[in-house]
């Protein structure tokens, strides 16, 4: 109980002498630098908000431009055109601070600089908005930039220039535009050409065009409507309707997960790994709140959207039975651990200091070394995140809205992140092709029990030191948690470091109390829906095959070899292998992003189109010549790039149609164009993982410095879901899931048609190792 004792700030006994008060020091001590701690914090946020707000601004340019127009004045000369002359008229006569006309003309002249500091500012900020409004330089050929384009680059950069933070550019990007009807409908109609065959194309180009003449005007007008009053006329939808209103399990068909690096291990030792890498989140936290990281920039000049890192720690989804809440906390001084079915409360803090990677090593084998057992129902506890949404929102309302529970789950949900500790062991083994997919598949599912798929992110150190992680999907986009586990895993490595025996650098303080332990009470009912919502979330995980693997043969040079993007060379490669591995094309989403917009997310790129099918029939009949095929693939690879564009550009397909939906939905307005559009299967979901987003070290100098990327479950029963990461130079790295249930896929089959597929294209243009 050592711990208990610790919390208590004072204590008091009744004699009959009166009251007799012990107070505690050391607890007072700790109490008040935490309330320094959160008073400092407090003050960043205000300073933050202020030299967000006048961004590109700043107090400096407010006082030369004060000084400027108080010289003018002291030199007979007036800038203000007469307003000095008549801010001072309008003044209040009389006693106080304007009592004499030296301080009423000083008061003035600040009055009116500060005015036209302000509009300088709110020009400045509209010139960007308008300027960062133009992607004409997108749809230009690599080395063919116009005079247009690098007179607004020049601009941009002008405008930009001084040093900005996380937030700056916010109010300054542009909304995402409403495409029009029509444009939609014709890209709509052109993206599933291939997929009918002409009496179903017919069919469908006849129930589109009744859709564009008749519904959708009206639908389009309130469209328009949010898209002048919201932020983003897409994203709260998408949040709301696509993750947090699904009633199915998380595990599987939500959440995702992302890999160590996998070509080298700092240390085999867990606590010490696990040590240092959550130090660096924390580090990584206090500059999120600071806003001292830089924001991602296309191009190095063009601002991506940052929103969604707001809600990256101290976040947990609260189920709900017909929609799901997003709890986000300003902040949280803890983490929840889960070891051998135990749940721990683990202090980042001790008093306003951060906990160095040795103290937190010790605190979590002091973890490791527990040998206390499980408390009845605890160990399967956290199955109710992997089952059922509703089962469990009304398991948290029965079983964990008072008491003892409801403390211990206010532990875990408002926990900085989750960490798991796990009792076996995963890394890459080039020589085993199976380990990298056992490794993926214990970071997607685990056990169904030793994970807690709420959280915004569940860390996962395995008993060798290696990592991972598991994300919830709803908060944010995979490129958010890869520029976190980016400075993570180059923080760990290149800034923190291990002794040679492997534990933190540093000697632990052994005073630190030790973690708490959280304590449940579970009834019997309760174990019986933990163990319903156990075998769903097993039921899901055990139907997945996850297929990983490491494609050595070329990587990003030698793509580019082919004078085409990697990204258009990886995606025409699946629609080979795809039709190879089912004989037919299928409806193929890829994912892009459109945060080059106020609170953009993501948008859908339909790469299977005409010009791709026609480059794969060619490539299968085998009758071309291979200049024909070439010039197949060069127009198939345009077409892609061009379709990603659009789609980065706020020009995509789904999403808008997705909005009219659901705006024919509020209207009650039935339309079996969209409930056909919106009912198509993705059979061949496809995502490239980001990389080298943050220069944290020079990767020509540390090749082996690579992580995986990640991956996730299939979107459709009987099709496949593809991550892939084009890790530099010379390697890809592939992460294939599919159904055992479904007897039209198999995961390790659809890999080695992806591997014939890119060997094949690259044998197209005579593209091999030994031409670099």
């Amino acid at each position: 109980m050592a711990e208990a004792h610790q919390a208590v700030a004072f204590q008091f006994t009744v004699t009959p002498d009166g009251v007799d008060f012990r107070l505690s020091r050391e607890a007072l001590k700790h109490i008040y630098l935490s309330g320094i701690n959160s008073w400092k914090k407090r003050l960043i946020r205000i300073k933050n908000g202020i030299l967000r707000g006048v961004y590109p601004g700043s107090p400096t340019s407010w006082l030369v431009v004060v000084m400027a127009t108080v010289g003018s004045s002291y030199c007979k000369v007036d800038i203000s055109m007469g307003l000095v002359c008549y801010i001072q008229r309008c003044l209040p006569k009389g006693c106080g601070p304007y009592r004499t006309p030296h301080t009423r003309a000083l008061l003035s002249m600040a009055i009116f600089s500060t005015g036209v500091w302000m509009m300088g500012i709110f020009f400045f900020r509209q010139t960007l908005k308008l300027l960062l409004s133009y992607h004409g330089w997108m749809f230009e050929m690599h080395g063919q930039t116009s005079h247009f384009t690098k007179v607004w680059a020049i601009c941009v950069r002008l405008l930009s220039s001084r040093r900005p933070m996380l937030y700056s550019f916010q109010t300054s990007l542009p909304k995402l535009p409403v495409p029009s009807v029509p444009a939609t409908v014709q890209r709509y109609l052109e993206s599933v050409r291939p997929l009918l065959d002409d009496e179903e194309y017919y069919r469908m180009e006849t129930l589109a065009k009744e859709f564009q003449d008749k519904t959708a005007p009206r639908l389009q007008k309130y469209l328009v409507l949010k898209s002048w009053w919201a932020t983003n006329y897409v994203s709260d939808w998408w949040e709301e309707y696509v993750y947090l209103r699904s009633r199915a399990p998380l595990v599987v068909n939500s959440n995702y997960y992302v890999m160590d690096f996998v070509l080298i291990n700092n240390t085999n030792i867990q606590a010490a790994r696990l040590g240092n890498v959550v130090h660096a989140m924390i580090m990584y936290r206090r500059k999120l709140d600071r806003e001292e990281i830089k924001p991602v920039m296309a191009l190095g000049i063009v601002p991506m959207c940052s929103y969604q890192m707001e809600r990256m720690f101290n976040t947990t989804r609260i189920p709900g039975k017909e929609s799901d809440l997003l709890q986000h906390l300003s902040d949280s001084r803890h983490v929840a651990v889960y070891h051998k079915g135990r749940f721990f409360k683990v202090w980042l803090y001790e008093g306003s200091r951060l906990l160095k990677p040795c103290d937190l090593e010790m605190q979590f084998q002091r973890i490791l070394d527990d040998p206390s057992p499980p408390q009845p129902g605890e160990e399967k506890l956290a199955a109710l995140t992997a089952g059922g949404r509703v089962e469990w929102a009304q398991a948290r309302q029965a079983f964990f809205s008072s008491g003892k529970n409801k403390a211990a789950l206010d532990a875990i949900e408002r926990a900085a992140f989750f960490v798991a500790l796990d009792e076996e062991s995963h890394h890459y083994d080039p020589d085993d092709e199976a380990s990298l997919s056992l490794y993926g598949k214990a970071l997607l599912h685990g056990n169904c029990y030793n994970r807690w798929f709420d959280k915004s992110f569940t860390v996962i150190a395995f008993k060798n030191g290696q990592l991972g992680l598991n994300t919830e999907h709803a908060w944010a986009d995979a490129p958010i948690i890869g520029h976190l586990w980016e400075f993570v895993l180059g923080t760990d490595t290149f800034h923190l470091g291990y002794t040679e025996t492997g534990h933190c650098l540093g000697k632990p303080n052994p005073m630190l109390a030790a973690p708490q332990r959280l304590q449940w009470d579970i009834p019997e009912q309760c174990r019986a829906v933990i163990e319903s919502a156990y075998r769903v979330a097993t039921a899901l995980a055990d139907d997945v095959e996850l297929y990983c693997f490491q494609f050595l043969p070329f990587g990003k040079g030698l793509i580019k070899k082919c004078r085409t993007s990697p990204d258009a060379f990886v995606q025409i490669a699946l629609q080979l292998a795809h039709f190879r591995d089912r004989g037919k094309f299928c409806l193929t989403y890829e994912a892009s992003m459109t945060r080059m917009f106020r609170e953009g997310r993501t948008e859908t790129v339909r790469s299977c189109t005409s010009e791709s099918t026609a480059f794969v029939q060619a490539m299968v009949e085998g009758s071309h010549m291979k200049a024909d095929l070439q010039d197949l693939f060069r127009k198939a690879s345009k077409k892609h790039q061009n379709m990603y564009r659009l789609a980065m550009t706020g020009a995509g397909i789904d999403r808008h149609l997705f909005c009219l939906y659901l705006v024919s939905k509020y209207l009650g307005v039935s339309s079996p164009f969209l409930a056909e559009v919106l009912s198509e299967p993705w059979r061949l979901s496809t995502s490239q993982i980001a990389q080298f987003q943050i220069r944290m070290f020079d990767p020509d100098q540390y090749p082996n410095h690579l992580g995986a990327g990640g991956g996730f479950g299939p979107v459709a029963d009987d099709g496949y879901g593809v991550s892939y990461m084009i890790a530099g130079e010379n390697t890809i790295f592939f992460h294939i899931s599919s159904k055992f249930s479904s007897s039209e896929t198999n995961a390790q089959r659809f890999g080695k048609h992806i591997r014939q597929a890119l060997l094949d294209i690259a044998d197209l243009f005579q593209v091999s190792k030994a031409d670099s």
